[in-house]
């Protein structure tokens, strides 16, 4: 993460915001102007964690995994037109 790159991209409008969970030193400074930029979300590693969270995923692929055996369509698939 090139921070100072990443202040002077939102604060010249380069970027119109950004949402980061990793640093170059991590935690966040304290000092650092990105805690105080309204364009910046930051979020700890576990942000999106939950306890089940490893369970999830493995049944995410393994369902994706029994479908892909089977001829089945996959589950999460990017499209990349929509963008998404």
């Amino acid at each position: 993460m090139d921070e100072d790159a990443l202040i002077d991209a939102l604060s010249t409008g380069k970027i119109g915001g950004c949402a980061s969970d990793i640093f170059a030193q991590e935690p966040l400074q304290d000092d650092s102007p990105l805690w105080d930029m309204p364009s910046m979300i930051i979020t700890p590693h576990a942000a999106p964690g939950t306890d089940l969270m490893g369970q999830e995923l493995v049944d995410f692929w393994s369902e994706n995994i029994r479908r892909f055996a089977e001829d089945e369509p996959l589950l999460g698939v990017v499209d990349a037109k929509a963008g998404y």
